[in-house]
């Protein structure tokens, strides 16, 4: 895998150790999880143990793998895929309580923290990666697996691993209000660093393309928020040009990537 390099205060290069490169460009041929596991600097961790040591060292990537949408607009050392997860499962906890009272609580925070687990292998594929949705689906159930057998399996009689799979499985199924609620808080999590990098910006970084997942918020109490979100935005930029992409190409989104993220989010 190739590495990140920083030079010190002497000009000398040294390895970055603080960020994981994104696997992908260089995995040859059909991707599967061992490959990119050679990769790993760190080391392939220990497979069918009773420890969970092993899993503990494949969560680190997740600290470390930055959210590569962010990158294109040259926001190199943003939010990491725990940081994003954390802030859903922090966010969860405020659900309108309309909503509170229908949701398991407790299982909609833990499906927050497991929902993109399986980046710390596959890595964060975006709508312009140009990776179809079922091969991306391919990836990250396979990489699931890899988790939660090959290194949880025979951690306390497999239960964690088990448990941890199906929570991922209810949200990739979108079928329950817990799953829908928490689609939707990782669409306010996205919608709201978007809003606060523009800020840090100060008027010379457009993030609007992002603003698309507005439109696929499907519960009434979290349009509302995300209503509040793009006000808050539209505050912000005071009526200076900008990109509307939750308008689609008439936001200013170019048609190739409006189709892109249109292929993204399209239920199955």
């Amino acid at each position: 895998m190739s590495t990140s390099w920083l030079a010190n205060e002497k000009g000398e290069a040294r390895p970055d150790v603080g960020v994981v490169p994104n696997p992908n460009p260089t995995i040859a041929g059909p991707w599967a999880v061992d490959k990119v596991l050679e990769t790993i600097p760190t080391g392939k961790p220990a497979e069918g143990t009773s420890s969970p040591i092993g899993y503990f060292h494949i969560l680190e990537r997740l600290k470390t793998t930055k959210r590569e949408g962010w990158r294109r607009f040259g926001i190199d050392r943003g939010e990491s895929i725990s940081d994003h997860m954390y802030r859903m499962s922090m966010m969860s906890m405020l659900a309108p309580p309309s909503l509170a009272a229908r949701l398991d609580m407790a299982k909609c925070m833990k499906m927050c923290l497991i929902h993109d687990m399986a980046e710390s292998i596959v890595g964060d594929i975006t709508p312009v990666d140009d990776v179809p949705k079922p091969e991306k689906s391919r990836r990250e159930a396979t990489t699931m697996d890899y988790i939660t057998q090959r290194l949880l399996g025979n951690v306390d009689g497999g239960q964690a691993g088990s448990e941890i799979r199906a929570i991922w499985q209810e949200y990739e199924d979108s079928q329950t209000l817990d799953s829908l609620f928490v689609h939707d808080i990782d669409k306010m999590e996205l919608l709201l660093q978007m809003v606060e990098y523009e800020k840090r910006g100060r008027g010379r970084l457009d993030l609007g393309e992002f603003a698309y997942v507005k439109t696929k918020v499907v519960l009434d109490e979290m349009k509302a928020w995300a209503e509040e979100i793009m006000k808050e935005r539209e505050e912000f930029w005071a009526g200076q040009a900008h990109v509307h992409g939750e308008a689609g190409v008439e936001g200013g989104v170019a048609p190739e990537k409006a189709a892109m993220q249109d292929a993204y989010y399209k239920k199955e």
